[in-house]
């Protein structure tokens, strides 16, 4: 038995099953505007997971996954993604672009001006992906996301679905271990909610994808989830979910145990 197990101080949110943390936060503390809103938080999570990060409007959702990825105030505490510290106290150890960090938010924020090609094409070229692998990196990108022949396609001729897939691309296309996600699909209606949800369980196996995803509707994303995350008043507590198999291969949800 760890020495966790035997402390009855030790008493951190943590999925992990083994030494492979795809995230990890230690006393971590975020400041919004100057001021203190969060923490000090304790999460772990292993690779492959995919925590639902719930809570009411305003409690720091939003501004938790910037922290992670290098675009808020952490003010305290340890930040580590894939194994590697990337903050530490108040100093930011890792640049947000070099984290191995996909971030999507609601609406996608494309470029209207740009095609499918050239939205993917701008992330990879930014990236510094040499040219000569750019197309097949895009192609499979496209197929992953099931929108395959259509590079030509100007963004502002997509339907919402096959926007909302195109913005998911284009958070893939820098190869992250962990994906945030904020409220993606918020805009869109129930039938493409479900086909993308669906879409995002499939990659997150295939790509081997740690997720963190942000939703106002728990019940419509728990199925696929392996834990919940409750974050209010500036701290988390965490349920496990434990996955059972349908015979459709659909995961199904069962009652959880909690981590206060």
């Amino acid at each position: 038995m760890s020495e966790d197990h035997l402390n009855p101080m030790a008493q951190e949110n943590t999925l992990a099953r083994n030494d492979s943390l795809a995230l990890h936060l230690s006393g971590v503390t975020v400041n919004v505007g100057g001021e203190p809103l969060l923490g000090p938080l304790e999460l772990s999570l292993d690779v492959g997971d995919h925590l639902l990060l719930v809570g009411p409007s305003g409690s720091g959702k939003t501004s938790l996954l910037r922290a992670i990825a290098g675009l808020g105030e952490v003010t305290g505490g340890l930040v580590e993604v894939l194994g590697q510290k990337v903050h530490s106290g108040p100093n930011s150890l890792v640049e947000p672009q070099n984290r191995g960090v996909g971030l999507l938010f609601q609406g996608g924020a494309l470029w209207p001006h740009m095609t499918v090609r050239q939205t993917i094409d701008f992330v990879l070229t930014a990236s510094k992906v040499p040219r000569k692998e750019r197309k097949p990196r895009r192609e499979k990108l496209l197929e992953l996301v099931e929108l395959k022949g259509m590079d030509k396609r100007s963004v502002p001729t997509l339907s919402g679905g096959e926007a909302q897939r195109l913005a998911l691309a284009r958070a893939l296309a820098t190869e992250p271990g962990l994906l945030l996600l904020d409220e993606p699909l918020g805009p869109l209606d129930q039938e493409l909610r479900q086909g993308l949800l669906k879409s995002l369980d499939r990659l997150r196996r295939e790509l081997h994808l740690t997720i963190v995803h942000v939703t106002h509707d728990e019940s419509e994303a728990r199925s696929l989830a392996t834990a919940v995350a409750r974050l209010d008043k500036g701290q988390l507590e965490v349920t496990t979910l434990e996955p059972l198999q349908r015979d459709d291969g659909a995961i199904g949800e069962a009652p959880g145990e909690s981590h206060p």
